[in-house]
């Protein structure tokens, strides 16, 4: 047995004590973060929970965010005796060349960044933690990286989206990362093209998942019925990419075309209800669709489910989405989902096998799609199957712990 082999078996039953850094935690699309933190408690893991700072109000929408947000330590508050003296442990270790080599804006999030990564690593040292998972790789990666390199405990980072969407210094951020975790083969392939040689030892693919034991049906799905309207649900925030728009132009094409159908839609813009929320409003109006077309605010896990449970058919109409934990859950629920070839969507629907695709911005596509499986009840039940099975398979939530945990012991072993 090789020294590495041996010292991974020594690690492999001890329990770790994990930090666990989300930004704006809860958020309301952060449930996956919750429930993996649970199967790292199940484990037998300790995870003590960090974020940069708080959610606005309005996106404040699950049974457990109180809970959440008294658990939670928030290292956003800038401070800028912290900051400086962050700055004097960093100048000796090459920050400087950083700043100038990543350009500005890299320089911008360094010095916001600064306190909080001091302030991280004052928290490690006084719960001796072992290692600090960022679930970004933007600003909360690089707190995390400077927390290491002041001392703090090793890290890494799960990428889960378009690399562009994460801010400046990626070279910086992976260079230093002991591994990182990535949602989609897609992105793996994006990240090797793109940070050559700057790739920590080991980037593992490991998609998000979901509690397939909690989404689940306790009675069989029921396809839509002739005379009775198709209920449609959607969740998602509310963001021009993410397609409610499209969706609801392609309500108003089968509405025309003597299709019955009620869509509802959970989730809330980024501003709490004052941003992108008002341009559906007014979308929805001039389609003249008040009477088929409601939106619901963030809702919490359990109205989520029980909205899932009553749809006939789950829709996703997003512009490009990296996988899409809302598909999965609709899949669990063993309701039929349409969604868009977009992203890393295909890595989770094969059309015509588990789900329907249509290409993005496209609502004459989508209102086929919708046509068609209402009219398709056989089509409808075996796709409900379908989905359930390929995601209690490959996208059960617990693999994501059990990988992040394996992953940390092997870091560990090699020293």
């Amino acid at each position: 047995m090789s020294d590495q082999s041996a010292a991974y078996d020594s690690l492999a039953e001890a329990p770790l004590n994990l930090g666990y850094l989300v930004p704006q935690f809860p958020g309301q699309t952060h449930i996956f973060f919750w429930r993996e933190i649970a199967d790292l408690e199940e484990m037998g893991h300790n995870v003590s929970l960090f974020s940069t700072r708080p959610p606005p109000p309005g996106l404040i929408a699950h049974d457990w965010s109180e809970q959440a947000i008294e658990r939670t330590i928030y290292l956003g508050q800038r401070d800028v005796l912290s900051a400086l003296s962050a700055l004097a442990g960093l100048l000796p270790k090459g920050l400087v060349q950083a700043m100038l080599s990543e350009g500005p804006a890299f320089a911008k999030d360094a010095l916001i960044t600064l306190s909080a990564a001091l302030r991280l690593v004052q928290h490690c040292q006084q719960r001796q933690i072992d290692h600090v998972h960022a679930h970004s790789c933007g600003r909360a990666a690089l707190i995390a990286a400077f927390a290491h390199m002041l001392g703090g405990p090793t890290w890494s980072m799960t990428l889960h989206g378009p690399l562009s969407d994460y801010g400046a210094g990626q070279r910086f951020k992976w260079s230093r990362a002991g591994f990182a975790t990535v949602i989609t083969h897609k992105l793996l392939h994006e990240m090797q093209r793109d940070l050559p040689g700057d790739l920590p030892e080991r980037v593992v693919v490991r998609p998000m998942g979901v509690d397939t034991d909690t989404l689940r049906r306790t009675d069989p799905y029921v396809p839509v019925s002739h005379g009775t309207p198709m209920r449609i649900f959607a969740c998602g925030r509310l963001n021009r990419v993410k397609g409610h728009q499209d969706l609801m132009s392609a309500v108003r094409l089968l509405i025309d075309q003597g299709v019955d159908v009620r869509l509802e839609i959970a989730g809330e813009d980024d501003d709490g209800g004052q941003g992108y929320r008002k341009e559906l409003a007014a979308h929805l109006k001039t389609l003249r669709l008040q009477d088929h077309v409601k939106m619901l605010g963030a809702i919490d896990a359990t109205a989520v489910k029980k909205k899932l449970l009553a749809a006939h058919v789950f829709v996703l109409a997003s512009w490009h989405e990296p996988l899409g934990v809302a598909y999965m859950e609709a899949m669990s629920c063993e309701v039929p989902v349409i969604g868009t070839d977009s992203g890393g969507v295909p890595e989770l629907i094969e059309t015509g096998v588990n789900g329907i695709l249509v290409p993005p911005k496209d609502p004459q596509a989508l209102a086929a799609a919708i046509r068609r499986l209402s009219g398709d009840p056989a089509m409808a039940r075996r796709l409900s199957a379908a989905g359930r099975a390929h995601v209690v398979a490959h996208f059960r939530s617990r693999l994501g712990a059990e990988t992040l945990i394996e992953e940390i012991r092997r870091l560990k072993a090699r020293g």
